[in-house]
């Protein structure tokens, strides 16, 4: 297919969609190199083997998969223009994504509770890169929130329909990624302890 092809908005969407996935790509190698970098130091004499997953990481865990859900109906009823039935449902997917970042705060408060912290003397390599990872994926998920409250405004004010529903599918994609990438990682501390 030539890329050249087609009218402005056909290759507007085009270049919005790349630009999102090369931003993905690189929020993926990111990740890539900090978990490698995780599984390095698993060799290292001072790692902590007996070291638990907080709880709350598995409610957050939930918290952002249901999210997932709750957006892919909401662009589900978009296209069957149930507007009033995709405002709730945005709104129930932005309260799991504010949900979701509670309870990284409240895990994050349990691995301290455990005498744990990210500098100082009870700091150790170990949770130093669960800090850095995990922080930086709340970072990202805040960014998410951004995005779906322009997604959200832009519902309500009727932007998007069946034919026009490019803003939704870049945000829904970007947020899908960020679930995707939480169970990733979720999966990673995990078995990788």
């Amino acid at each position: 297919m030539d890329l050249t092809q087609g009218n402005f908005q056909e290759k507007n969407a085009r270049a919005k969609k790349m630009m999102l996935w090369f931003g993905m790509i690189s929020i993926a190698m990111m990740f890539a190199g900090l978990t490698s970098a995780y599984v390095v130091s698993k060799s290292r004499p001072d790692w902590l083997q007996d070291f638990q997953i907080p709880a709350a990481f598995f409610y957050s865990t939930a918290a952002i998969v249901l999210s997932s859900l709750t957006f892919h109906l909401a662009g589900k009823a978009i296209k069957k223009e149930e507007r009033q039935k995709s405002n709730v449902l945005l709104g129930i997917t932005l309260a799991l994504g504010l949900a979701f970042v509670v309870l990284q705060f409240v895990g994050f408060g349990e691995v301290i509770d455990a005498g744990y912290y990210f500098t100082g003397m009870e700091s150790t390599v170990t949770t130093s890169f669960l800090y850095a990872i995990v922080f930086s994926h709340v970072v990202h998920v805040i960014a998410g929130i951004l995005v779906l409250l322009v997604v959200i405004f832009k519902n309500f004010k009727g932007k998007y329909n069946p034919s026009q529903m490019l803003g939704f599918e870049l945000g829904a994609t970007f947020w899908h990624f960020l679930d995707f990438l939480w169970v990733y990682l979720i999966f990673f501390f995990y078995f990788f302890r």
